[in-house]
C-alpha cells in the first residue's frame, strides 16, 4: 500500500494519514504507551466526529505508534490525581470516545500488537475487526485496580466470546496472548510480529473497493439487529437493503457486472 499523502491531527495525541479511501487513525502518544488521558480521549472523540461525516473514508483503521504497545488503557497516573468530582466530569469525555469508534458508520479495523489492555482493549474491540500479531496481549484487568471495564468491555466482549467466557476473563482479569487470543475469538486474525498494520491497511484496501453506501448499509443491519430476535433482526435488514436498492451505487455496481468493468462507485 503507498504511503499517507497526509497526516491530520486531533490535538496532540491522535493523527489521521489517509491512503486512497482508507482513513489510518493513529493512537499517537507514545511516550506513555497510548495511556488514554483525557486529553487523549477529547482527541478520539473529535477525530471520530470528523470520520464519521467524511464520505470519502470508506475504512477505518485503528494503529498505534508506540513500537511495544497498542494502548495499555486508562491513563492511571492521572485518575489518581484526580477527586472524584473530577473523575465525575471527565466520565463524558472517556466514554464519548469508545462510543466514537464504536459508531463510526463505515467499516473498522483495529491493528494491534503489543500491549492492549483495559481501554486499550476496548477500543479494539469498539472495532468490526482485529488484526493482531504474535507479540499482542489483550485483557480486561479493570477489577484488579477496582474498577469495572467501562469502555464497552462487558458489553462487547460477552458479544464476541459469549456469556460465561466473557465472564472468566472480565473476573479474573487475566492477559491473554496471542495465540489464545486468536483460539478464543479475542481477535480475528493472527499475523507475524511486526505485521499487524500492513496487513490491516491491506485487508481495509480490499474491503474500500467496495460500495460505500452498501458498506455503511452493511454494518448498520449487523450492529442494530445483533441480539433481535429473528424476525425483528430481518426487519433490520430489510430496512437497510431499501436504503441502497435505489442508490447510485447500486445502478453502478450492477452496470459494471454487466459490462465486466471495475465499478466507478459515485457514493450515494
Amino acid at each position: 500500500m503507498a504511503e499517507a499523502a497526509h497526516e491530520e491531527r486531533y490535538g496532540e495525541f491522535v493523527a489521521v494519514r489517509r491512503h486512497g479511501y482508507v482513513a489510518e487513525f493513529v493512537l499517537d502518544r507514545p511516550k506513555a504507551m497510548n495511556a488514554v488521558s483525557s486529553a487523549m480521549a477529547a482527541a478520539i472523540g473529535e477525530a471520530c466526529a470528523a470520520l464519521s461525516a467524511d464520505r470519502d473514508a470508506r475504512v477505518v483503521v485503528l494503529t498505534s505508534s508506540h513500537e511495544r504497545a497498542f494502548c495499555v488503557g486508562a491513563d492511571l497516573k492521572e485518575r489518581n490525581s484526580f477527586t472524584d468530582a473530577e473523575l465525575l466530569r471527565q466520565r463524558p469525555v472517556a466514554r464519548a470516545a469508545y462510543t466514537g469508534v464504536l459508531e463510526l458508520p463505515m467499516p473498522t479495523i483495529a491493528a494491534v500488537h503489543g500491549f492492549a489492555l483495559g481501554g486499550g482493549f476496548e477500543l479494539a474491540l469498539s472495532c468490526d475487526l482485529i488484526v493482531a500479531d504474535a507479540t499482542a496481549v489483550v485483557g480486561l484487568p479493570e477489577v484488579s485496580v477496582g474498577v469495572i471495564p467501562g469502555g464497552g468491555g462487558t458489553q462487547l466482549l460477552p458479544r464476541r466470546v459469549g456469556a460465561a467466557r466473557a465472564a472468566e476473563l472480565i473476573f479474573s482479569a487475566r492477559r491473554v496472548e496471542a495465540a489464545e487470543a486468536r483460539e478464543l475469538g479475542l481477535v480475528d486474525q493472527l499475523v507475524a510480529a511486526g505485521e499487524d498494520r500492513t496487513e490491516a491497511l491491506a485487508l481495509a484496501s480490499r474491503i474500500a473497493a467496495n460500495s460505500p453506501v452498501g458498506l455503511r448499509a452493511a454494518k448498520r443491519a449487523l450492529r442494530l439487529g445483533h441480539g433481535l430476535d429473528l424476525r425483528a433482526g430481518l426487519d433490520v435488514e430489510d430496512a437497510a437493503w431499501r436504503t441502497v436498492a435505489f442508490s447510485g451505487d447500486r445502478a453502478e455496481g450492477v452496470a459494471a457486472f454487466n459490462e465486466k468493468r471495475a465499478p466507478r462507485w459515485p457514493g450515494e
